[in-house]
């Protein structure tokens, strides 16, 4: 199998970006990569909004985007709160500038202009990183493991954001794992629908009718429904104990 990430999966990426025509060449090199770009932020406001609504897996972020707050700003916002691995991307280079970035935890650090097989490299070793990472983090954080235990042996990882289903990591969607984030923060907890509307999908109008059809696909998907629904309430998730 090849180590070329790029080969064997298409990645969302997230350009942010306060110069349009740079953007677009950023855009351009990526399509060229076979990858898909999940938005284009000109500003700090619409990265956050944008990843908040799509999570990209990965952002390339420019450091200075001429507004109050910054690329690094943005940067540590996506790796506080959604994990997303960051790439910087800037026009000039100094020991200050660097270690602030280094703050964010970036995977990788690219001067402009960068060259379409530099861009690659950055890209495949960020997402190796990162999957890495991961994919180890069950075992790096067993003693903070936060377990909801659900019915037909399924349990629920709070700390990495995993379903298990007889022990094996059910995959979910991104607004499934959302569904799940906000209904077992609180465990047992009832939260109102429009709560859970706003934080899965952060639409200005509210539409119960897309918040019932996802956790109905979500239930037929693994075959029972981890969810109880209140009537004129909300919902809140069915729980066996915690940490059994």
């Amino acid at each position: 199998m090849s180590n070329n990430l790029l080969a064997n999966k298409n990645f969302d990426v997230l350009i942010v970006e306060d110069e349009p025509i740079l953007a677009m060449a950023m855009e351009l090199k990526l399509k060229k990569l076979g990858l898909n770009v999940s938005g284009i932020a000109t500003s700090p406001e619409h990265a956050i909004l944008n990843a908040q609504n799509t999570y990209p897996d990965i952002a390339i972020i420019d450091i200075n985007l001429n507004a109050k707050k910054t690329g690094i700003d943005v940067a540590n916002y996506l790796w506080k709160n959604f994990n997303i691995p960051i790439i910087f991307l800037t026009s000039y280079y100094n020991d200050n500038i660097l270690n602030q970035a280094m703050e964010a935890e970036p995977y990788a650090y690219l001067i402009k202009p960068c060259r379409d097989e530099e861009l690659k490299v950055a890209i495949n070793t960020a997402m190796h990183k990162h999957q890495f990472f991961f994919k180890n983090k069950k075992v790096l954080t067993k003693e903070k493991s936060d377990f909801i235990y659900l019915e037909n042996s399924a349990k629920y990882d709070k700390t990495t954001s995993e379903l298990y289903i007889n022990d094996e990591v059910f995959k979910l969607t991104k607004n499934e794992r959302k569904l799940f984030e906000i209904l077992t923060k609180d465990a047992g907890k009832v939260i109102s629908f429009d709560t859970i509307f706003n934080f899965i999908w952060r639409e200005d109008v509210y539409d119960l009718s897309k918040l019932r059809s996802l956790i109905y696909r979500l239930k037929n998907k693994i075959g029972f429904n981890p969810f109880e629904n209140l009537y004129e309430e909300g919902y809140r998730v069915k729980i066996v104990g915690k940490n059994l």
